[in-house]
């Protein structure tokens, strides 16, 4: 027993390397491994406190609340890295090689990852976007499509977008400060749709319009104030376009649904009332003579 615990203390004091003037045991290692885990795990737990028990005490929602908690795990993992290395007896000066080398490695290889952890914590600072708030995204990095979501999380290297299919998009935080993004919800929780709809010439332009204001006053998810309004916008080639702008703070996460319920209750509103929704139509005029068919090469007679 004696010389297994000999054999641990030699084992445990065995160096590895050197820095500078500083030693490396095996024991300092497996400490510095077990010691960073587990402030990472606590300052973990601690940014799930703030959020869910300490600042939901306060008029936050939940943007706010997120991007104070992860600035003060921030600020606590740095502390705490740095007390964890002194504490091993490591004197910090011994680590401007090891810093100096990283350094080349960062302007050579490792430029994006840094670009997109600045990048984290300008929107952590500035807060373009934050959790919960509905974004649109349109051709960022290699994307040829728009993706609209909800902001899931917000990480150190990228953002998780959850999008209605329930398919979380990772973006790298850089596209947010370098790309153009449409947030839904960075100003107000309500925002306002248009829907646009064709009725054939002819038809009764102000029963239309008391129709379409009856669609929006009969949906539950459609705000009263501010007050629904219907234009007339345009005199078309196949109707007359009138569209129905309404404004909603329930929906805004799910704007297919809302739209596709209002779409539902204009067609059934118009159809009990024989307002017709034309289809694209062309009017064909001919000359009376005779001409000859391009490419045929022979006369015909109209």
């Amino acid at each position: 027993m004696k010389e297994l615990t000999n054999w641990l203390q030699s084992f445990w004091k065995e160096e590895l390397f050197h820095l500078g003037t500083a030693s490396f045991t095996v024991g300092s290692i497996i400490y510095l491994i077990i010691a960073i885990t587990a402030l990472f795990i606590l300052t973990g737990l601690l940014k799930r406190l703030l959020v869910s028990r300490i600042l939901s005490r306060f008029q936050m929602d939940i943007g706010v609340r997120e991007s104070i908690a992860t600035i003060v795990r921030y600020i606590l993992v740095v502390i705490g890295l740095i007390i964890i290395v002194q504490s091993t007896g490591i004197d910090l000066s011994a680590l401007g090689i090891l810093l100096g080398a990283l350094g080349v490695g960062i302007g050579f290889g490792l430029q994006n990852i840094t670009n997109n952890f600045i990048s984290g914590v300008i929107i952590l600072f500035e807060r373009p976007i934050k959790v919960g708030d509905r974004i649109e995204l349109g051709g960022m990095g290699t994307a040829t499509h728009t993706v609209h979501g909800m902001v899931q999380k917000i990480s150190p290297r990228a953002t998780t977008i959850l999008t209605n299919d329930n398919v979380a998009i990772i973006v790298p935080n850089s596209e947010f400060i370098s790309g153009r993004v449409i947030n839904w919800s960075h100003n107000d929780t309500k925002v306002r749709f248009r829907v646009s709809v064709d009725v054939a010439y002819g038809s009764d332009v102000p029963l239309v319009k008391k129709l379409l204001m009856e669609v929006a006053d009969e949906d539950t998810n459609v705000m009263k104030r501010p007050v629904p309004n219907v234009r007339l916008d345009n005199f078309g080639d196949n109707g007359i376009t009138f569209t129905l702008l309404v404004w909603t703070s329930t929906l805004i996460h799910r704007r297919g649904l809302f739209m596709s319920n209002l779409n539902y209750r204009i067609e059934e509103k118009f159809r009990e009332n024989n307002i017709v929704i034309p289809f694209p139509q062309r009017d064909l005029h001919f000359k009376s003579g005779s001409g000859a068919l391009p490419g045929l090469g022979k006369e015909f007679e109209v």
